[in-house]
């Protein structure tokens, strides 16, 4: 199935998605021997159904949802970690005032969504209340379409009442930004990388991931014990993930931000070109019942990078770089792969996947020998992607 039909209409049907996906197992001749899937919503959730339907392995789609609702994900990680900020339901329809006890700077973001879509840092009651309106406008999308799933489950009274519609708030915690890469086979949980998120400076939107991470082994550690205990008390088994945390080098403090239960494709270029194989790999054995049998620093180079190529302002694109422009990139500036995600025509602001501050233009996936190596062909890169813009009408 497309990721146009899955994610980027209007409305997210699940329901007449799984019946399209359930139609297609039963018309297929021979033996299903795994479903796979590695996007967001609705494909995380969509997996265990599925899964379920022909027999195969994949995780519950209770361990699943504990992870991918923002809020049961936080009750979860109460009884499991203490390595979490402040944090309270918001109903986004009548409450004025975030929970007792989250105070500002804080995000305000949906208890469902992907790609950050919807997610605001405010910094006061003004900030807050503007946030709450932005995101009553667009929270149906996928949060209607999460509360079919929750519909599936039988949830504990800590979450009776609190659906799709419903939003998390939670003081900001700071930090270099690092995301852990594993899987859970049987139990066991093993880590195959860790991944920097480097942020902006100007607005908080992601700039690279950059593997392998730049943390101290000992932090790493730490994370992964944590990730341990989190994904034992959710009874996640049989899948990747990935979790993201900050850390506070200053006060060697550790916080969890995100629990996914799914790895992450950004990362998939990354970890083939410095460990020989993509993540993909680990999720197919898995879904196989197979014990992962990992590579580690197998691959071309020693780093590797995926960044983002952004614009702050709205626009129409007039221009973008041809397909003969990218061929010749790749072709000089050897570890390099550019992937250009507008069309000429193309309203920004009209874009899917989008974070609340920037638009993605392109994504550029570099591998070199060391971090000054990868800035220069990052530079050259950008030197050589010609974009161009009108302004959209008032």
């Amino acid at each position: 199935m497309t990721i146009e039909e899955l994610q980027y209409g209007d409305e997210i049907p699940v329901a007449e998605l799984l019946a399209k996906a359930r139609a297609q197992l039963d018309a297929f001749a021979g033996t299903v021997h795994a479903v796979i899937g590695f996007w967001d919503f609705p494909v995380s959730t969509m997996i265990p159904l599925l899964a379920e339907y022909v027999g195969t392995h994949a995780a519950s789609l209770r361990s699943v949802v504990k992870c991918e609702h923002k809020y049961w994900s936080r009750l979860e990680q109460q009884r499991a970690i203490a390595e979490y900020p402040p944090f309270g339901v918001v109903d986004p329809d009548h409450d004025q005032h975030p929970p007792t006890g989250v105070g500002y700077p804080m995000w305000v973001k949906p208890v469902k969504s992907f790609s950050s879509d919807l997610a605001f840092g405010v910094e006061d009651q003004a900030g807050f209340a503007a946030a709450l309106a932005r995101i009553r406008e667009g929270i149906g999308r996928i949060g209607e379409p999460f509360e079919f799933i929750l519909d599936q489950l039988d949830l504990p009274e800590q979450m009776r009442g609190i659906g799709g519609r419903a939003c998390l708030a939670e003081e900001t915690v700071t930090g270099q930004q690092v995301t852990l890469e594993g899987y859970v086979y049987g139990g066991e949980t093993r880590i195959f990388g860790v991944v920097d998120t480097i942020n902006r400076t100007d607005v908080p939107s992601e700039d690279r991931y950059q593997y392998p991470s730049s943390i101290p082994v000992r932090v790493a550690d730490r994370m992964a014990q944590i990730a341990c205990r989190i994904l034992g008390q959710v009874g996640l088994d049989m899948t990747t993930f990935n979790i993201e945390f900050f850390y506070d080098r200053e006060t060697d403090t550790i916080r969890v931000l995100e629990v996914n239960p799914r790895h992450s494709q950004s990362h998939a270029e990354l970890f083939e070109q410095v460990d020989g194989a993509a993540n993909h790999e680990t999720m197919l054995e898995l879904a196989l019942g197979r014990q992962p049998s990992l590579r580690h620093r197998r691959g071309q180079y020693p780093m590797a990078a995926k960044w983002f190529l952004r614009r702050l302002d709205d626009g129409i694109a007039r221009r973008v770089p041809t397909r003969d422009e990218l061929i010749a990139i790749q072709r000089t500036i050897p570890g390099v792969t550019v992937d250009v995600i507008i069309n000429e025509g193309t309203k920004l602001s009209a874009l899917p996947d989008q974070d609340s501050y920037s638009y993605k233009l392109a994504n550029l996936y570099i591998g070199a020998d060391n971090e000054t190596e990868l800035h220069d062909k990052f530079n050259r890169c950008t030197d050589t992607l010609r974009f161009e813009f009108d302004h959209p009408p008032t």
